[in-house]
């Protein structure tokens, strides 16, 4: 009888024991959302060794008790902007932006037929504008939009965006975003990270539409910045005017910079796609723990455009280098993206 007790106790201690287990690795399954159980989640990409290695990526960080695993506050993920979320030929979208404004002011500017970067933008010298980097760029905003407050530069964007067409596609700018990123920010987020821009190109000409393009609100991007300065008007009230002064320029060895200064931690997963971004990948690379940097290597010239080392815009030379040598994943748009621009 005692026997027969013992192991009618013992039966149901085991089965009680293993209803614990299984509840407790259901609810770690949940908790940690792991890649792993997601099914095709980038459907825009090719399956094959890139894709993988995002996938494989994503799941050992969110594997909670995996050695690799990443709390959720540290999962910081940084992207360039041009080349990278949207494309950047023939010219970056900004000077587009700005060269109407250019033409428009050269009467009272007679100066500029002579003096980069604007001689380059009056004479359509894409190469001589690059030689500028982001810094001419920013001049050509900065020169443009003096004395225009934040707000007004906000809305001339926005009207611009709303407005402007592509030269080869004829299409707005925002819908040369790439689908393929579109469902990686997605699905970075999906498991917890924190998403971010971290750009050369100009903070405030991206902040008024990126949360609804990408899904990146105006506090989660990190731009070169021109000088604003606060005013008090007639009226009594604030505003931020703009300067005719370059601030900050967030590119190369500024982007870690400014992922220290605006973000506060350094990132674990981090794309760009030219030598400009070089840093910002050394900078993740160089954390502890299990780290990804990827390089977006643009060659379809029939989607999109085909372009690397010689190119004045998005030169990747040191970048597709180091990537190469040290195993960090190099996407070939031809080959690794089913798709480039959402469907419309």
């Amino acid at each position: 009888m005692i026997d027969g007790s013992r192991r009618t106790i013992g039966w149901r201690s085991a089965i009680a024991l293993a209803a614990t287990v299984a509840s407790i690795l259901f609810t770690s399954v949940l908790a940690t959302r792991s890649a792993w159980a997601q099914p095709n989640p980038l459907p825009s990409w090719n399956d094959g060794s890139v894709k993988q290695s995002i996938i494989d990526f994503v799941a050992r960080v969110t594997t909670q008790g995996g050695p690799d695993f990443v709390s959720v506050p540290e999962r910081i993920a940084t992207f360039d902007n041009d080349g990278t979320l949207w494309c950047e030929q023939p010219v970056y979208f900004q000077v587009a932006f700005a060269s109407g404004q250019i033409k428009a002011m050269v009467p009272k500017h007679p100066e500029w037929k002579s003096k980069q970067p604007f001689k380059a933008v009056l004479d359509k010298d894409i190469k001589a504008l690059a030689a500028t980097g982001d810094k001419g760029v920013l001049q050509i905003i900065a020169a443009t939009h003096a004395r225009m407050t934040t707000a007004e530069f906000s809305k001339s964007v926005s009207d611009w965006i709303g407005d402007a067409k592509h030269p080869r596609f004829n299409k707005p700018y925002t819908d040369l975003v790439y689908q393929p990123m579109l469902e990686l920010l997605a699905y970075l987020r999906e498991n917890g990270f924190k998403t971010f821009i971290v750009s050369g190109g100009g903070i405030e000409f991206m902040r008024p539409w990126t949360e609804r393009i990408y899904g990146i609100p105006p506090e989660q991007v990190v731009g070169s910045s021109g000088v604003v300065k606060l005013e008090i008007g007639p009226d009594g009230k604030p505003t931020l005017a703009k300067l005719a002064k370059v601030e900050f320029v967030d590119d190369g060895p500024g982007k870690p910079v400014g992922i220290n200064r605006f973000i506060g931690r350094r990132p674990i997963f981090a794309f760009g796609n030219s030598d400009g971004d070089l840093q910002m990948l050394q900078w993740t690379a160089a954390g502890n723990g299990a780290r990804f940097m990827g390089i977006v290597h643009h060659t379809d010239a029939a989607r999109e455009y085909a372009y690397d080392r010689k190119s004045p815009i998005g030169k990747l030379d040191k970048a597709l280098d180091e990537g190469t040598a040290k195993g960090w994943t190099i996407v070939d748009m031809k080959r690794d993206w089913r798709a480039v621009f959402p469907e419309r």
